[in-house]
């Protein structure tokens, strides 16, 4: 699983016009999978995003995680994580998996980091999303499961 991680101050996702997820200061996860990724791995990247200490503490050092924090994710697939443009000028997408594998994942990853405890939101598996943020920092961070376990 990949995940682009920004730390945002708000982020929300409009579908057809409609706001349907909405988060104060926390973190906007871009999520994707692939075809070899499974519960263990959002297990494991939900524990690494909820843990990571990129909030600023009370001298100003980025030294405090999400949970610390009490602050909120919003978890949106995004399967061009997966694209590849290293030929031609129309990015492959055929690391990316499937639909039926990719969104059950998505929605375990979701879930752990509920159950470790932040407040999470989603967008739409599927839909044409509208993605707004005001990134922090900025702070964006790639995290790859493949190269954070070896």
């Amino acid at each position: 699983m990949r995940a682009l991680v920004q730390r945002v101050r708000e982020a929300s996702v409009t579908v057809a016009g409609e706001c349907i997820s909405e988060i104060g200061p926390g973190l906007l996860l871009l999520v994707g999978v692939t075809h070899d990724d499974d519960a263990e791995a959002a297990r494991y990247l939900a524990g690494k995003v909820a843990n990571l200490r990129i909030f600023h503490d009370d001298e100003g050092k980025m030294n405090r995680s999400a949970l610390e924090c009490r602050f909120a994710a919003l978890v949106v697939s995004q399967f061009t994580l997966y694209g590849d443009a290293r030929k031609g000028r129309r990015p492959s997408f055929v690391r990316a998996a499937p639909p039926e594998v990719a969104e059950p994942l998505v929605e375990t990853l979701a879930g752990e980091l509920r159950a470790l405890g932040l407040a999470v939101q989603t967008g739409r598996f599927g839909a044409e999303m509208a993605v707004g943020l005001v990134n922090d920092g900025p702070v964006t961070l790639w995290l790859d499961t493949a190269e954070l376990r070896g």
